[in-house]
């Protein structure tokens, strides 16, 4: 009976030490930063709060449609992953309303980050086109690198 309770608690010890944290989740910002749109009038230059916004991307198989946010000053884009040079990214103002299509080119960086994360993204000489010019009527360039979400990469005037 001895040995059995020593077998038991050499079991129940091991099995606690042996708990480590969890290296499969990404969620300290390690992960492939997003790129951050913000919004201007055309009128005045300035930052503005748009009513609602709806934004769609293709990222290779067709348009994906990231969902309507209202009350919004600013808004993160995932871009591709793969070894595409550019992601087209759609805007409208309203559900049935004009689309205007963006295309942004860059050039990608990886860097191995964890076992967890995997391989991080970096994207750099970000350079924007504005294919469709319904609603947005301008674009100005922000940062043309992409290492955190902190910094604004794109602006839409409107």
């Amino acid at each position: 009976m001895k040995y059995l309770k020593f077998i038991l608690l050499i079991c129940v010890l091991g099995t606690l030490f042996s708990c480590g944290g969890d290296d499969d989740i990404c969620e300290s910002g390690e992960g492939t930063p997003r790129m951050k749109v913000a919004f201007k009038s055309l009128q005045t230059g300035k930052t503005v709060t748009l009513d609602s916004l709806y934004v769609a991307v293709d990222y290779g198989s067709g348009k994906v449609q990231l969902g309507k946010l209202e009350k919004i000053g600013s808004r993160l884009i995932p871009l591709r992953v793969d070894d595409s040079p550019y992601t087209d990214v759609y805007f409208r103002l309203s559900d049935k309303g004009a689309e205007s299509q963006v295309r942004i080119n860059y050039t990608t960086k990886s860097t191995y980050v964890s076992p967890g994360c995997g391989i991080k993204k970096y994207y750099e000489n970000l350079t924007s086109a504005l294919t469709t010019p319904n609603p947005v009527q301008k674009l100005e360039e922000g940062q043309n690198q992409i290492e955190n979400e902190d910094k604004t990469n794109l602006y839409l005037l409107f």
